[in-house]
């Protein structure tokens, strides 16, 4: 009885730990996916001098990161699967949903943020967002438009961050999607750009 009662509990925490190791959220990998995405949103302006970060093999433009090699699975022997998978997670934003938003806010960049943001009219949240944080730099014919540009631009980011995390089987992950990216923005921002830190004050890159 207590040698059966012992296996059940050891078999019970491997399923356990396996489980836990399936949720594991692939930081490295997301951090990858959101710069390619912000990149190609609002342009990638690296400094001159200044070499863009490779991914592993050489691939500097691509949210893959290549497999690494691993120890033999003994768990696989009892039937137990370990989320091996998830050491080599690519984190897809290649969806028809997510590429729509892509384009849509690169071209709202291209033709009305852009300028904003050059001029300090517009400053990157620390949660992602994008906000008005001087009007005054905006020329007055150009207030309505640029708020209302803005409004749609939150909207899609909201959007993004729900897709990425959904279309990657984890809905759970959008918050974690969510700091990932406001964390790129902002590593992404050219010269000149406002943003906030972690405490919520405005500093200018």
């Amino acid at each position: 009885m207590h040698r059966w009662f012992g296996t059940s509990l050891a078999a019970a925490l491997l399923l356990t730990a396996c489980v836990t190791i399936n949720v594991y959220f692939p930081a490295a990998e997301a951090k990858e996916a959101a710069r390619e995405f912000v990149d190609k949103v609002i342009g990638d302006e690296t400094p001159a001098g200044q070499a863009k970060p490779q991914l592993p093999g050489g691939q500097g433009g691509s949210a893959w990161v290549q497999p690494r090699e691993r120890s033999f699975d003994w768990l696989a022997l009892v039937g137990i699967g370990t989320a091996h998978a998830q050491e080599s997670a690519n984190i897809s934003i290649k969806t028809p949903a997510i590429q729509a938003i892509q384009d849509r806010m690169a071209a709202r960049f291209r033709a009305q943020l852009s300028a904003a943001f050059d001029a300090g009219a517009l400053g990157l949240t620390r949660d992602g967002m994008i906000e008005v944080r001087d009007a005054s730099k905006l020329a007055l014919k150009d207030r309505v438009a640029i708020t209302q540009a803005v409004a749609e631009d939150n909207r899609d980011r909201k959007a993004v961050y729900r897709e990425v995390a959904v279309a990657n089987g984890h809905p759970e992950w959008e918050g974690k999607i969510r700091e990932t990216f406001a964390q790129q923005w902002i590593a992404s921002a050219h010269a000149g750009w406002w943003y906030q830190d972690a405490g919520g004050s405005w500093k200018q890159k």
